[in-house]
């Protein structure tokens, strides 16, 4: 299976770490590289990266890593790497056409988390979210975190403000091309986020959501989050 990253952010609350967040060290090594061998650990055999700020250096730096390792990397520049990352998901419609993960360059995951979704049952025409329902374990920042409210399996409602929220958002999208034309849908209506995407799937019932269950992740985009992951890994619990 294909696994989507999006990477084209310019990640200014980690400055302090490294100028480039996806190459940000992190227990010795890259943070885009902890998120590419813990995908490749739950199932995955190909990558595709979306660029865009200081993309010729990210390029340049993971097409070394890819050498070593024996990793399969499809590049993607999003020139519009400032607006929503939404953008950069669409970015990659080209390049896939069957069920693919999609995740962020900073989000650290379980393994386990990584292998459960890549198990699902095939569900044509529908996009699936990893949920976190233990809203108490404060991993996360709860003030930037994204919400989502969940019922019969569905997602009802998802943003980073809703009040009636039942879960968060993990950041890994099990997803089929529907994807793209809910993300070509949202953006028409003025919405280039990927919530907005997956608020357009759920008015379609086509928004389903995996439960990890108790699996760690942790969101690495500040550094109180960055200490808390290098402190997870350190003691073998993500």
């Amino acid at each position: 299976m294909k696994c989507l990253i999006v990477a084209a952010g310019q990640g200014s609350r980690l400055r302090d770490k490294g100028p480039l967040k996806p190459l940000v060290p992190i227990r010795g090594r890259p943070l885009i590289a902890e998120v590419i061998d813990r995908a490749r650990r739950g199932g995955v055999d190909e990558f595709v990266v979306i660029n865009g700020y200081r993309g010729d250096e990210l390029r340049q730096a993971l097409d070394g890593m890819a050498e070593c390792e024996g990793v399969r990397v499809t590049h993607v520049h999003n020139a519009a790497w400032d607006r929503a990352n939404g953008i950069s998901v669409l970015s990659a419609k080209p390049f896939l056409d069957g069920p693919f993960l999609l995740t962020m360059c900073d989000h650290v995951l379980d393994p386990g988390i990584n292998r459960l979704m890549v198990s699902l049952p095939a569900r044509p025409d529908t996009v699936t979210l990893g949920v976190d329902f233990d809203v108490e374990r404060m991993l996360n920042d709860p003030d930037d975190v994204t919400r989502v409210r969940c019922r019969d399996g569905r997602i009802e409602h998802i943003g980073k403000s809703i009040a009636d929220f039942n879960a968060f958002d993990t950041g890994i999208f099990l997803c089929t091309p529907i994807m793209f034309d809910a993300l070509e849908s949202s953006q028409a209506e003025g919405e280039d986020s990927i919530s907005g995407a997956m608020n357009t799937l759920a008015r379609w019932h086509k928004a389903h959501v995996c439960d990890i269950g108790e699996r760690l992740w942790i969101d690495v985009d500040d550094p109180v989050a960055y200490d808390k992951a290098e402190r997870l890994m350190a003691q073998g619990l993500l």
